[in-house]
């Protein structure tokens, strides 16, 4: 009888911790699954049905994929009074997007991030031409670059944080460029209000790869508000000046003396209008810095004083592209009303040197058969009083 009641008690006991250790689990991998949501976003005019994957952390910061060019299409950072707002431009509809988007909003830029001279390169010997989208040169992959190209998002469910896995295969001769290139990134949105993008790509055959991401920010919240006022400071001592078709010219310029020199926070706006040639050529600034140091280091912090938000930039990347938005012309609406106008979004586009592949003296960026490119770029925002 003693033995049949212990018997009893020890099954009781072993289902109620087997059932509380269940139950938890499901727990667990329900609140994991709830930082990922999964949502229908609208059809191609190839036919592709696109989704929307929306990333949270504990904070309540939220960003927004699309499976259409690898776009961010809402990313949101709080202010000083804890609001969390949409932070990066975009089309209010996704027929924007589909539609060529010709300022590549949110977008991930391949195989090549930035502007080719003249449209070809020479890799091994061979000379290849791609496809001109800029007046002579090519600009981020051509026309049809990955920017247009349907990515195929996995939710990675064992990461620390909520992660997505976008994944692309480019074609040999696809926009002209060598080789079938296998490209994966990783967004990441961790708990401490960073978006990280780390960037791998494999070739079967010699070729070229330079790739990044092309979101405009204005921190203010206020997409019909310029960013001439927001204070960027860049860890950079040289830039590369640029032709009349913003194609390096070979020069690293040291920044001092200039209206290039960010070494110190300044307001975007303080010497954009200056008398200066590259300001010129470039309608504002549309330049690559050079930057200092090696390996993942803070290259960029951009804050505004109105909201108090800050955003700092990490790279491994040897530059970085800062754009000022100056070709943002007001044809389209904003997220927040009024247009797209000049000057009202700002890009910080890590990456090698535009050109690279005609300019012997540039970091390489030729990938090869057996290399793989490793790449990783973080945006983090915080609140700065």
């Amino acid at each position: 009888m003693k033995k049949t009641t212990y018997n009893g008690i020890f099954i009781l006991l072993f289902l109620i911790i087997f059932g509380c250790r269940k139950e938890n689990n499901k727990q667990d991998i329900s609140g994991k699954m709830e930082n990922v949501q999964t949502s229908d976003y609208g059809v191609t005019p190839k036919g592709d049905s696109i989704k929307k994957y929306t990333l949270s952390n504990k904070n309540g910061m939220k960003v927004e994929v699309i499976n259409f060019g690898g776009i961010i299409t809402s990313l949101t950072a709080p202010d000083k009074n804890g609001k969390y707002e949409d932070v990066v431009l975009g089309f209010t509809k996704p027929e924007g997007y589909f539609d060529g988007n010709p300022y590549y909003f949110g977008a991930l830029i391949g195989r090549y991030g930035n502007r080719i001279g003249n449209a070809k390169f020479t890799v091994d010997g061979k000379t290849y031409e791609i496809n001109k989208n800029d007046g002579p040169n090519s600009l981020h992959g051509g026309k049809e670059g990955f920017h247009t190209r349907f990515w195929n998002i996995e939710i990675v469910k064992d990461a620390k944080f909520p992660t997505l896995k976008l994944s692309y295969t480019s074609a040999d001769g696809e926009e002209g460029y060598p080789g079938k290139l296998t490209t994966t990134v990783f967004y990441t949105l961790t708990d401490d209000n960073a978006l990280e993008i780390s960037y791998e790509a494999e070739t079967d055959k010699p070729t070229v790869v330079n790739l990044t991401q092309h979101s405009y920010f204005n921190l203010s919240g206020n997409f019909t508000k310029t960013i001439t006022d927001h204070e960027l400071q860049i860890n950079a001592d040289h830039f590369l000046p640029v032709n009349e078709t913003l194609i390096p010219t070979g020069e690293q310029k040291a920044v001092k003396g200039t209206p290039f020199d960010f070494t110190i926070s300044k307001p975007i706006g303080k010497d954009i209008n200056a008398e200066d040639d590259q300001l010129k050529k470039g309608k504002g600034y549309d330049h690559n810095w050079i930057l200092n140091g090696k390996g993942l280091r803070s290259i960029a912090k951009v804050y505004h004083q109105g909201t108090g938000r800050l955003m700092e930039v990490f790279t491994d990347e040897p530059g970085v592209q800062f754009y000022s938005g100056n070709f943002l012309d007001g044809k389209f609406d904003t997220k927040t009303g009024g247009k797209n106008e000049f000057r009202t979004g700002f890009c910080l586009e890590t990456q090698h040197f535009p050109d690279s592949p005609n300019q012997p003296s540039f970091p390489s960026t030729e990938l090869k058969p057996g290399q793989k490119y490793h790449s990783k770029t973080i945006y983090k925002f915080s609140v700065k009083n």
